[in-house]
């Protein structure tokens, strides 16, 4: 079995692999994990892109409704959807030319992550970023 939630790549993707997060799922509903993450992320120092089928801006930031309507590089592209639905925004993922790709606690797609590491980008899955940067 891959170690999907692997430390070093979890160091990597919070330190150098860039300040550009699209954070799938977010919306303006502070209830949500994705709103409270996104809020950390900010916090220390990333720039969250906001991706949700509404295109609504979160936190001060302009919505897209889908990874492929952002016009700019994207780093780290981190899930907050299904398990069921997560492999296909993977998929997006690579094909937008993202260099890393997260997904949140309890959100596993074996697939996607052997299809997203073939293409050479970085994954983790089944963490939470706003956990893991305070404790780098």
């Amino acid at each position: 079995m891959t170690d999907y939630r692997d430390l070093d790549a979890v160091r990597e993707i919070l330190t150098r692999t860039g300040d550009t997060w699209a954070v799938v799922g977010l919306s303006s509903n502070q209830r949500r994990a994705a709103y409270g993450v996104a809020q950390v992320l900010q916090r220390y120092g990333k720039r969250i892109v906001p991706v949700h089928p509404k295109a609504e801006s979160v936190l001060g930031e302009q919505g897209y409704a889908s990874l492929a309507e952002i016009p700019f590089p994207v780093d780290v592209v981190d899930v907050f959807v299904n398990s069921s639905l997560a492999g296909e925004v993977a998929d997006q993922a690579v094909a937008a030319g993202a260099r890393a790709v997260w997904f949140q606690l309890d959100v596993i797609d074996e697939a996607a992550y052997a299809r997203t590491t073939a293409a050479g980008l970085r994954m983790v899955m089944d963490r939470c970023p706003a956990i893991e940067i305070p404790q780098l």
